[in-house]
């Protein structure tokens, strides 16, 4: 006789990326029906920002997003500019840049170092990984003070020109980070232990992808080159040569081997901007920034994540506070209903593995 019996994994769980949890219903050890439970870390960033002036909410925004919160400070900038009507000078679409991908690395840096190490036991590179992390953010903290939640990126811009040194600077973290590459590929990516353990697991088609809203890494590793950075660029992506990276097997290694590829493609972004980037003025001078009335209408402004497409859609009515704003976090359609469809019919040991290779980012969902 089968026992049938529920389980809960999460909030606090090695094998769960983040603050929520999961109900699993299983057979043995083969899961028959998986849901997500969300709501164990913060929410109603909408709502919040709905009660305080624009550029209060520029302190608040980048907690939506813990690993990678400078995305946040670009959506919101970049919607109250197209409703504004406001053109940021060309050497802030440049430093726009630099940042969004320094936070793209860092973001990728940090979730394959926790892959690596709560669901296949390889500390090594999480400890390599944090590590190498925690240098840029050294850079960051030169830009403001704030080491992780930088309001660096705003309307008109940026708050101010790059430290001196800063440019030279992350060019070495960018060549440092290279060279490592090599050791990250021998201890993780060429290692057995994850071949043995990604390959051919949870695959999805990029049909199945599409009808879902999945966007970023889990839709390249199907085969599809959808990026926001190509298809509708933004910051300074239309003056820099790079080809989205893609992959055909739709597997959990798949999305991973994508997240390899594309931390590489960041590095010879942050490269070029760098040596393309022009002298000249890096803000647009608006109004007092505590009497900001944007314009009524509304506007949606979207960015490429580390997780996929990333946008705010905002309404204002003429006032000094956002009418109504939608965050569209990455990783929503990535836990509902992708991952709940892929764990099903699956060994309770590979939930990790399925979770870690869709790199969800909780904070995302609880917005």
């Amino acid at each position: 006789m089968t026992k049938e019996y529920e389980l809960n994994i999460g909030p606090n769980h090695p094998g769960i990326p983040g603050n929520f949890s999961l109900h699993l219903e299983l057979e043995g050890d083969t899961i028959v029906k998986a849901n997500g439970d969300s709501g164990y870390l913060h929410r109603a960033f909408g709502k919040l920002m709905e009660h305080r002036l624009y550029l209060q909410n520029v302190a608040l925004i980048p907690r939506i997003c813990v690993i990678e919160p400078d995305i946040n400070e670009a959506v919101y900038a970049m919607a109250i500019e197209e409703l504004m009507g406001v053109k940021i000078p060309e050497r802030a679409k440049y430093i726009r840049t630099i940042i969004l991908e320094a936070a793209r690395v860092n973001a990728y840096l940090f979730g394959l170092g926790i892959f690596a190490a709560a669901t296949l036991g390889l500390y090594t590179l999480m400890q390599w990984a944090v590590g190498d992390r925690d240098y840029m953010i050294d850079l960051f903290a030169s830009l403001t003070g704030a080491r992780i939640y930088h309001m660096f990126i705003w309307p008109g811009g940026v708050r101010r020109d790059l430290p001196p040194k800063f440019e030279e600077d992350i060019l070495d973290w960018v060549k440092f980070i290279k060279d490592k590459l090599p050791d990250y590929d021998a201890v993780f990516f060429k290692n057995s232990m994850f071949l043995h353990r990604t390959k051919g697991l949870a695959t999805i088609t990029k049909e199945e992808a599409l009808s879902m809203g999945v966007t970023g890494p889990n839709l390249k590793a199907t085969g599809v080159a959808q990026d926001v950075r190509k298809d509708e660029p933004y910051a300074a992506y239309p003056y820099l040569d790079f080809e989205i990276p893609t992959m055909t097997e739709g597997d959990a290694w798949a999305r991973t081997i994508i997240r390899r590829l594309e931390l590489e493609l960041s590095l010879n972004l942050i490269e070029q901007a760098v040596k393309k980037m022009p002298k000249g003025p890096v803000w647009t001078k608006m109004p007092n920034p505590f009497k900001w009335y944007v314009p009524r209408g509304d506007a949606y402004a979207r960015v490429e994540s580390s997780g996929g497409e990333y946008g705010f859609y905002f309404v204002s009515d003429g006032g000094a506070k956002p009418y109504r704003v939608y965050v569209r976090g990455a990783s929503m359609p990535h836990m509902y209903p992708l991952a709940e469809k892929l764990l099903i019919g699956q060994k309770l040991s590979d939930a990790p593995q399925i979770l870690g290779s869709l790199n969800i980012c909780p904070p995302e969902i609880d917005r």
